[in-house]
C-alpha cells in the first residue's frame, strides 16, 4: 500500500510526526511494506515556522516540497492544487492523508478526489459553526470529500453523523497531537525557562527587565485576523495586557509575524516593547512552547492547538475567541479553557476568576498517546475491505 500524506503549515507538523512513526513501527512489527511519501506544500516557509519543527520532532525531510509560500487564500489554494495534481499523477498513491484544517488540507483534498484517489482526513469533524473562519470552510469541504474520517473526540463524531456521514466512514481514534505531547513531555520539562527566553528574545525586549520564574508569568499568543487586523480590537487587547495583566504578572509573548507587523503598522510597537513586564519572543519551537505552557500561571490565546495542550497540562486558559471547534477543552466539559472573545469586560471578569484556579490536568477519552497507531491499523483494515 502506498500512502501519501500532506503537511502545509506548522499545526500540521505535530500531527504528522506520530503518523510517520506509527507506519515505521507497523512495517517493522508486521514485516509489512507500507510505502509512505511526505509532501510539504510550503505554506509556512520561514525557518522558525517550518524547518525547525521538522528537526526538533525528528520528521524526515519531505520527499516533495511544493514551495507554495505566502499569498492570499485563493493564491495558496490555486497554486497548491496545480502543483499537487502533478505529484499525484506521478506518484499514483492508494491513499492521500490530510491533517487539520489549513489551506493545504482543502486544496489537496479536492485534487485527490477529482483524480478518484481514496482520501483520509485526520482530525475530522471539528466544527466551530463560524463560517467567517477560513478553517471552518476547509474542514467542511475536506470532511465531505473524505472516504475515511478519523475524529479526535466524541463530539466531532456526532457532528459528522448530524451531517449525514455514513457510520462506516467515521472512526473515533483520539487526538493525534497528544501523541506528540506524550512523547516529548519529558524533554520539554528539562528545558530551562531562562535559556528559552534568552535564545528566542526579540531584540530590545529584555532591556532592564527581570526574567520571571515559573508560575509568575502569563503566556500570550495572538494571530487570528478577528483579533489582529482591526485597530479597534487589537489596541484594547494590548491595553488590557499591559495595564491589567502586567500589574500582577510578567508577560511572555511569542509573537506571530502577522501580529508584529500589525503593531508596527499601527505605530505602537516601539512603545510596547519597552514595557517592563512584557517579554517578546520570536516564534518558538515546539518543545520551547510546551515548556512555556508548563510554567505559565495563565494562558491567553486564540490558538486551537494550545487549548488542547492546556487541557492536558492543566494550564488555566482564556481563549480569545467567541467559538471553538474543540469544545471538549472547555471547562464545562472538564477542560481548562473558557471562551472570552475579544470583549474586554468579559476577559477581565474571567481573568480575575481564573487567577484563583489551580492547575487541574484533564485527559479526554483516547487522548492517550496511541492515536496514530489506531489510525494506521484502521487505515489498513479499510483498505483491505475496499479492495475485496
Amino acid at each position: 500500500m502506498k500512502i501519501l500524506s500532506v503537511v502545509g503549515a506548522r499545526p500540521n507538523f505535530m500531527k504528522i510526526a506520530p503518523l510517520i512513526k506509527a507506519i515505521v513501527k507497523y512495517n517493522r512489527e508486521n514485516r509489512a511494506s507500507i510505502q509512505h511519501i511526505l509532501v510539504h506544500t510550503g505554506q509556512h516557509y520561514d525557518v522558525r515556522m517550518s524547518e525547525a519543527f521538522f528537526q526538533s520532532l525528528n520528521i524526515p525531510d519531505p520527499d516533495i516540497n511544493l514551495e507554495i509560500g505566502s499569498g492570499s487564500h485563493a493564491e495558496q489554494i490555486g497554486y497548491t492544487m496545480i502543483a499537487f495534481e502533478k505529484v499525484l499523477l506521478e506518484q499514483q498513491p492508494d491513499w492521500v492523508v490530510v491533517v487539520g484544517d489549513v489551506n493545504a488540507t482543502l486544496s489537496c483534498s479536492v485534487v485527490t478526489k477529482k483524480l478518484n484517489i481514496k482520501l483520509c482526513h485526520i482530525e475530522a469533524g471539528l466544527r466551530s459553526g463560524d463560517m467567517s473562519m477560513p478553517e471552518e470552510i476547509n474542514r467542511l469541504v475536506t470532511d465531505r470529500l473524505s472516504d475515511l474520517l478519523f475524529t479526535p473526540d466524541a463530539v466531532s463524531s456526532e457532528n459528522l453523523r448530524k451531517e449525514g456521514v455514513p457510520e462506516e466512514k467515521i472512526h473515533f481514534v483520539g487526538n493525534i497531537m497528544i501523541d506528540t505531547l506524550e512523547v516529548n513531555k519529558e524533554k520539554c520539562e528539562k528545558l530551562k525557562l531562562e535559556t528559552i527566553i534568552k535564545e528566542n528574545l526579540v531584540a530590545g525586549s529584555l532591556d532592564g527587565k527581570k526574567i520571571p520564574s515559573d508560575f509568575s508569568y502569563a503566556l500570550i499568543t495572538l494571530h487570528r485576523p478577528s483579533n489582529v487586523d482591526r485597530e479597534e480590537v487589537i489596541i484594547p487587547l494590548i491595553n488590557f495586557f499591559l495595564n491589567e495583566v502586567a500589574k500582577e504578572n510578567s508577560l511572555i509573548w511569542p509573537i506571530h509575524p502577522r501580529t508584529r507587523n500589525r503593531l508596527i503598522k499601527l505605530g505602537v510597537w516601539d512603545n510596547i516593547i519597552k514595557n517592563p513586564s512584557l517579554i517578546f519572543l520570536e516564534p518558538v519551537g515546539y518543545h520551547e512552547m510546551i515548556r512555556l505552557n508548563m510554567g505559565a500561571k495563565i494562558m491567553l490565546t486564540d490558538s486551537g492547538g494550545l487549548q488542547e495542550e492546556c487541557c492536558i497540562l492543566g494550564t488555566p486558559c482564556l481563549t480569545l475567541r467567541w467559538n471553538t471547534e474543540r469544545p471538549v477543552t472547555l471547562r464545562e466539559y472538564g477542560g481548562a479553557s473558557v471562551l472570552v472573545g475579544n470583549n474586554i469586560d468579559k476577559i477581565r471578569k474571567e481573568y480575575l476568576q481564573t487567577l484563583t484556579f489551580k492547575r487541574i490536568p484533564y485527559r479526554p477519552d483516547l487522548w492517550d498517546g496511541h492515536t496514530a497507531e489506531r489510525i494506521v491499523e484502521r487505515l489498513i483494515e479499510t483498505d483491505k475491505i475496499l479492495k475485496y
